[in-house]
């Protein structure tokens, strides 16, 4: 067996074993700790985490019931729920051995031993508690990335000059671990512009986990962010990996950045700069490899200047910045996003079928979106449960009272066909595309307006 880079904790009130074991095992650890006093154990657990902890289990005060080695059995565990703790004696017995096993000890070795039994010992403990360890981040992993997976995702969508823009900048940063910060209103799309950056990096295999600073409670920020350990405030009843550690090797996507506290903004900062991580209430610090995202709705210079953002955090999160203009500056976008959501849609309540009129398109083109895409999606949601017919008209979206249509007829141009043109939009806006209202209201027969409809390309 090589050197591995394990840590040993040996603790019997005999030196000579302390020394007979220290020998033995400093060919297989780098790190061996010995000590004849058991009441420092807390101490030197609070320092320093151990793989290995090989346990006396009879003390001076107690010769030979083994009680003084259970109790600081249970000790150990309380501290280290993961410690993999190895009972030693010079008077075991099987109902003790059995005993120590039912209380959370790996394993039972007799004084003296034989080494060869002894280092088979160590090396299927330190197996274990690799194993543990494993467990407990895969365990992390997979409650995160269970919160995350039912949440709605789809792909980021346009062709306008700037959403093409943002995409040769999500190829080349994402080939890189340059930190990124993505500005935008609520609704335009960070989430799906963090999961293009983490999809097309070399981490793509590796978790991307989200924070949602906003949502998350000032008192759980540090908890939620760096972890914690059993006890480490009033409901820490178990060991929890932070954000941080469950996106090592990956992506953390940090939203909402600018709602983080002053005081955290500070905790962030370190972490960031240091590259590793101590849970709440240790000590012990973890390195941590991560490619950081941050995203936010806010104005950080204007917060920076009224002192609720620190400025060297700000340099810090936007070596690259990108910036997702809001749908109404990318009107030419809307039919496509429209047709995507539609299908989406179409296909989860069964109505395959189902279309969009032009005049649908035309409607929600004229309107401001102040939710962005996220209330695009929402609006066309809505719109095919309610359907009654194949095809959506414009009545089918019902938009805020705050809609900004461009109905007004512009005269400036005399242009007979023109003005025609103008006025039967209009009139076919006014009547939601009711082909047989329309045409009432300007005086012409169904068959007359499907041949101006036709003509003006309607």
């Amino acid at each position: 067996m090589n050197k591995t880079s394990a840590k040993i904790l040996i603790i019997d009130d005999n030196e000579d074993v302390l020394l007979s074991a220290k020998l033995l095992l400093k060919s297989f650890a780098n790190v061996i700790h010995t000590e004849k006093d058991p009441s420092v154990i807390p101490n030197l657990l609070q320092k320093e985490t151990y793989d290995v902890i090989f346990l006396d289990m009879n003390f001076t005060q107690d010769m030979t019931s083994g009680q003084e080695g259970f109790y600081w059995l249970t000790e150990i565990q309380k501290i280290d729920p993961l410690a993999v703790v190895i009972l030693i004696t010079a008077f075991g017995d099987v109902e003790m051995a059995v005993k120590a096993l039912k209380n959370g000890a790996v394993d039972f070795v007799l004084k003296p031993w034989q080494n060869e039994k002894f280092i088979a010992t160590f090396t299927s403990a330190l197996e274990l508690r690799k194993s543990r360890l494993e467990l407990e981040n895969l365990q992390s992993v997979q409650k995160q990335l269970s919160t995350d997976i039912d949440k709605s995702f789809h792909d980021f969508i346009g062709d306008s000059p700037e959403i093409k823009q943002i995409f040769k900048t999500i190829k080349k940063v994402a080939v890189t671990d340059a930190n990124v910060l993505i500005l935008g209103e609520n609704g335009t799309g960070k989430e799906l512009v963090a999961r293009a950056l983490h999809r097309q990096s070399d981490r793509k295999d590796k978790p991307f986990i989200k924070v949602d600073i906003a949502s998350i409670h000032t008192s759980l920020f540090e908890s939620e962010l760096f972890g914690h350990i059993k006890g480490a405030f009033t409901d820490a009843k178990e060991n929890r990996a932070g954000r941080f550690e469950i996106a090592d090797g990956g992506t953390l996507f940090l939203d909402e950045i600018g709602n983080l506290p002053i005081d955290m903004q500070i905790k962030l900062l370190t972490v960031l700069e240091n590259r590793e991580v101590a849970r709440v209430g240790s000590n012990k610090y973890k390195s941590i490899d991560i490619k950081l995202i941050c995203a936010t709705n806010m104005d950080l210079h204007k917060i920076i200047s009224e002192n609720k953002f620190r400025k060297d955090l700000f340099y810090r999160i936007n070596t690259v910045e990108i910036t997702i203009p809001p749908l109404r500056e990318r009107v030419e976008d809307i039919p496509l996003l429209a047709e995507y959501f539609l299908r989406i849609y179409k296909k989860k309540y069964n109505k395959p079928e189902l279309g969009l009129s032009p005049f649908a398109i035309e409607k929600l083109q004229n309107f401001h979106w102040p939710g962005n895409v996220r209330e695009l999606k929402h609006t066309i949601e809505k719109s095919v449960i309610l359907s009654e017919r194949n095809i959506l008209l414009p009545n089918d979206f019902i938009l805020s009272a705050s809609e900004q249509e461009t109905d007004n007829l512009n005269f400036n141009n005399y242009n007979l066909e023109e003005t025609e043109k103008n006025i039967i939009k209009k009139v076919l806006k006014s009547c939601n595309g009711n082909i047989t209202k329309a045409a009432k209201q300007l005086g012409l027969t169904r068959t007359s307006l499907y041949r101006r409809m036709e003509k003006y390309n309607l």
